[in-house]
């Protein structure tokens, strides 16, 4: 898939071994155009830029909200857990989740640096495999004055 952002296209790789429900997940909003114009609303420099909040966080939709982006999801159900001995290493993909280990929906986030405290403990399902140079150049920000956007994830 490729992952539109501003500075240049990122190419995500998925894991539909490792975690089927939510790569048919990711596929299913990225095809309904969920994610385009979703915001990166929590980006922590040297840990991980999240988005994926396509209710309260999607600059082109009425229920946008910066103060909440975060807080919501898809009008999916939740999913249950697809943990997996996969690391979360610089580049990957894995999906935000509340306290609940089966509460992820929408949200999702990249890894700027290895992140081993989060390993089986989230559900990762893919990573980048090129254009790694425009992850590093999102803003950084919880959220960001004027935050980055997807443009488009195909």
């Amino acid at each position: 898939m490729i992952l539109k952002l501003k500075d240049g296209d990122v190419k995500i790789e998925l894991f539909p071994d490792t975690a089927p429900n939510h790569v048919k997940r990711i596929k299913q909003l990225a095809e309904e155009g969920k994610y385009d114009g979703v915001v990166f609303h929590r980006v922590i420099d040297g840990f991980m830029a999240q988005t994926g909040d396509v209710k309260f966080g999607n600059s082109s939709n009425n229920d946008f909200n910066i103060g909440r982006a975060g807080t919501g999801g898809s009008n999916l159900p939740d999913l249950k857990e697809e943990f997996s001995s996969l690391p979360h290493q610089k580049g990957t993909l894995s999906m935000a989740r509340s306290q609940d280990p089966n509460s992820a929906n929408s949200q999702f986030f990249i890894c700027f640096e290895a992140a081993s405290f989060l390993d089986k403990q989230y559900t990762v399902f893919g990573k980048v495999i090129d254009g790694m140079e425009f992850v590093d150049k999102i803003k950084r920000g919880e959220p960001a004055s004027d935050p980055d956007k997807i443009i488009s994830f195909k």
